[in-house]
């Protein structure tokens, strides 16, 4: 891994660390005052320079009424799928919750991630191999780095 890539992904993690403990909150993107899963890796990416300002317009239970990758979509135009194997800090996790793909995170040092979820009242590190609610779905993940 090049020194600016191990430089930037060190910058994502310590980004999203920084959002710890801010109080889950369907689509905003304030940190120390609420965000969603959704809105909470579009903030971290945007304030290390990665992606753009994302701002999607989405109903809170949107995947519980759709099968359309709506969260999908909003990933792929600035990142690639990768495998389990490739995974490295500061790529991005995300799970089948309900009907598609709607629930993300961003990997610490795999197993290890950090995402927003409601039953622990905001931004939380998890284990994706023993915290159950992650482990018994359908995971999927992609990395921002690298030609797409």
């Amino acid at each position: 891994m090049a020194r600016a890539e191990a430089e930037m992904r060190a910058a994502i993690v310590a980004e999203a660390l920084s959002w710890e403990r801010t109080p889950y909150h369907p689509r905003a993107k304030l940190k120390g005052v609420g965000v969603d899963c959704a809105m909470f890796p579009a903030a971290v990416f945007n304030a290390v320079g990665l992606v753009p300002v994302i701002s999607p317009d989405y109903s809170p239970q949107w995947m519980l009424h759709r099968d359309e990758e709506q969260f999908l979509s909003w990933v792929t135009p600035y990142a690639r799928e990768i495998d389990r194997g490739e995974v490295g800090p500061g790529d991005f996790a995300i799970w089948k919750f309900g009907r598609c793909y709607s629930h993300g995170a961003i990997v610490i040092d795999l197993p290890e991630v950090i995402h927003a979820v409601i039953i622990g009242g905001g931004v939380i590190r998890a284990n994706i191999d023993r915290d159950e609610e992650l482990r018994s779905r359908l995971v999927r993940f992609f990395t921002l780095f690298g030609d797409r």
